[in-house]
């Protein structure tokens, strides 16, 4: 799954780590929320590594945690999907708006494969100081440079460089921000 090869997501090794991520973000996510050390540990069990100073608004829900990187001092607002069968790389000092999806799964465009559930995992990279408006989906393989904002509603296909403003569906590069 990680070396972005084809695999089948049924896998018995993989229905466990569903499971564990099930019961943690369900931890995470309850109607009577931990408090801030409780919250700080359950993302320390369920993520990859989680930096100083991240918050995470639930809803979050992820495919299992430990492909996620989130760099220190980064928020991220409600209802956040991060689906990280491949890498998850999200940097410092990054602003996630609400029902911001990251997607790393992709599945088999011919028609017999797709229907037999085969999938590839594409790693997602967003750089430092990113901001990400509400509702932006990033889609498998896409890094986003740093100090780039992407405009609410955005759907990035493809890489985007660092320092510049894009907005859209598919997200185009619309002016080059000041430093």
């Amino acid at each position: 799954m990680l070396a972005g090869e084809w695999y089948l997501p049924d896998d018995p090794e993989l229905a466990a780590d569903t499971t564990h991520r099930i019961e943690l973000c369900a931890a995470y996510n309850a109607p009577a929320p931990p408090d801030a050390d409780r919250r700080r540990e359950i993302l320390e069990r369920l993520l990859g590594s989680v930096g100083e100073g991240v918050r995470i608004r639930p809803p979050f829900h992820c495919d299992f945690g430990y492909n996620i990187r989130i760099g220190p001092r980064t928020f991220v607002n409600v209802g956040a999907v991060l689906l990280d069968t491949g890498p998850v790389t999200i940097g410092a000092d990054v602003q996630i708006g609400p029902n911001v999806q990251l997607l790393t799964a992709t599945h088999e465009l011919g028609a017999a494969r797709r229907r037999a559930g085969w999938e590839k995992a594409v790693p997602v990279t967003i750089g430092d100081n990113v901001w990400l408006g509400g509702g932006v989906i990033v889609c498998p393989g896409v890094t986003i440079g740093a100090d780039t904002v992407v405009g609410a509603g955005s759907v990035v296909v493809r890489d985007l460089p660092a320092g510049v403003l894009a907005v859209g569906s598919p997200a185009r590069v619309v002016r080059r921000l000041e430093p």
